[in-house]
């Protein structure tokens, strides 16, 4: 019997160090995000993500965000897109403007799976304040404003408020945020 405790206690041990949470479905846009599923393949099923999926779509970015990572992904919501000056999105998406989109979408994107409680260290260990790097390469600055409440900033000083958090993947997490962040 100690034998199938031990045995118990191991696979515990291993799917808690594995990131996924207890395996924690999360409703985003209306449709369960399956842990077992990669960023793509859950992002699609997101109504509020249409418009980030579409610009994923343009950027060529697919394959990446489908490969093992681990990637966090701070999702802007289709009224995050909206509340661009108008017609850029449209203008993002043309063959002729890759290149931005592609370094304002990987702006959005850590190497690595950061969730609240990883997030929260660093800003902790950072006496308040946490840069991390992008996939593109530039910093992103993470504070508090309350206890479960991490804004994200971006190179301008532009914040957004991450509205849900922990969206476990099966190559990383994704956090929903209210606001398109830029680059320089």
């Amino acid at each position: 019997m100690k034998g199938k405790w031990v045995f118990a206690a191991a696979v515990l041990s291993i799917a808690a160090s594995s990131g996924f949470a207890a395996g924690e479905t999360v409703m985003v846009g209306g449709q369960a995000m399956l842990p077992s599923k990669d960023i793509v393949d859950n992002a699609v099923n997101s109504a509020d993500h249409t418009t980030l999926v579409a610009a994923v779509k343009a950027a060529g970015l697919v394959d990446t965000l489908k490969s093992p990572g681990p990637f966090t992904v701070f999702a802007p919501t289709n009224e995050a897109f909206a509340a661009l000056p108008a017609g850029t999105v449209d203008t993002l998406v043309k063959p002729e403007n890759k290149a931005t989109l592609t370094s304002i979408l990987t702006y959005h994107v850590l190497p690595g799976r950061y969730d609240f409680r990883r997030l929260d260290s660093a800003i902790k260990a950072g006496g308040g304040k946490a840069s991390i790097r992008t996939v593109n390469g530039e910093m992103l600055t993470f504070t508090e404003n309350g206890p479960r409440n991490i804004v994200v900033a971006d190179a301008a000083g532009h914040t957004a408020d991450i509205s849900t958090y922990d969206v476990y993947q099966s190559n990383g997490v994704i956090m929903v945020v209210d606001k398109v962040l830029m680059p320089k």
